[in-house]
């Protein structure tokens, strides 16, 4: 059997032309670049060098061979830079499945600066209802998933991130688009666009509005913050959804800080079985540390 420090040596010799060179490539002496030389050549059979005075010269044998040298050592070069990529978490592939909501706003861009500085790093992002993130996750379809909370799951690990404030959503040309900030009574009477009744958020919001004693012209249902946002920027109602939306409207539509503060709190949910790769890990860390410094005041 050969072994790989020999196939070093021979491919050493080959690329400096001689055994003193290879030893300073190999950072040994030149002894043991010759016994390995030595031995590689009796398990193979084969004469690779012929000496030439203080030369040594490849034969044809050892050209033929060190084609196939190359061949194998590329391979393998290219295993060990992915495995520094991989390390330095430069590279790799993660699949997230995050809620509508984050996935149509915020995460595009926030993933967008993650990949500048790592340009061998592939990314999946699916928009899913927080339900179908939990499935995603418990069933290993995905790194790890964004959704709203709370969520409870004996197969899940859940990470809060900071709660945000949710915003209220105003048509630009609506008589409220100039306000600081909108109160409930601010909605008496008011066209309203929902947020569906599946939603933690549709809860706080109606409660919000019932302790005001405020009753809202509830017009259109929804169960994606990004459809009540365009439905505000065509002028029909008001609406009141998260805050990575609201700020993504674009010119039609106003999004104005709501009193009281009503929090949309969302997590970052894994598998409690498996850890996070370390690439997983440094994009969460980061997660957690933009959205902490976010101000949507």
């Amino acid at each position: 059997m050969i072994n790989l420090r020999q196939i070093e040596a021979f491919r050493a010799v080959m690329l400096t032309g001689g055994i003193t060179a290879a030893a300073d490539l190999m950072n040994v002496t030149q002894p043991a670049v010759t016994r390995l030389i030595h031995d590689l050549q009796a398990r193979l059979g084969l004469r690779l060098f012929e000496r030439r005075g203080a030369r040594v010269v490849p034969t044809g044998e050892a050209h033929s061979l060190y084609r196939e040298v190359e061949r194998s050592f590329v391979g393998i070069d290219r295993i060990l830079r992915a495995a520094v990529e991989l390390r330095e978490r430069r590279a790799g592939t993660l699949r997230i499945a995050s809620l509508p909501a984050l996935a149509s706003s915020y995460l595009p861009g926030f993933i967008g600066r993650f990949l500048a500085t790592r340009p061998g790093l592939d990314v999946a992002l699916l928009g899913l209802p927080s339900s179908a993130v939990l499935d995603w996750v418990v069933t290993g379809q995905c790194d790890f998933g964004l959704a709203e909370l709370p969520v409870e799951h004996a197969a899940v690990t859940v990470e809060p991130i900071a709660p945000v404030p949710a915003m209220a959503m105003v048509p630009a040309r609506h008589r409220l688009a100039r306000r600081r900030r909108l109160r409930p009574e601010d909605f008496a009477n008011e066209p309203f666009i929902s947020l569906g009744h599946s939603t933690l958020l549709r809860f706080r919001i109606d409660e919000a509005f019932s302790k005001a004693g405020v009753s809202r012209h509830m017009r259109i249902e929804t169960p994606l913050s990004m459809i009540a946002c365009a439905f505000a920027a065509a002028g029909v109602g008001l609406s009141i959804i998260d805050p990575f939306t609201a700020t993504h409207s674009g010119r039609d539509a106003v999004a104005i800080p709501f009193v009281p503060r009503v929090n949309v709190e969302f997590g970052v949910l894994y598998p409690a079985h498996r850890g996070l790769s370390a690439l997983a890990r440094e994009m969460i860390g980061l997660l957690h540390r933009e959205v902490g410094a976010l101000s949507f005041s």
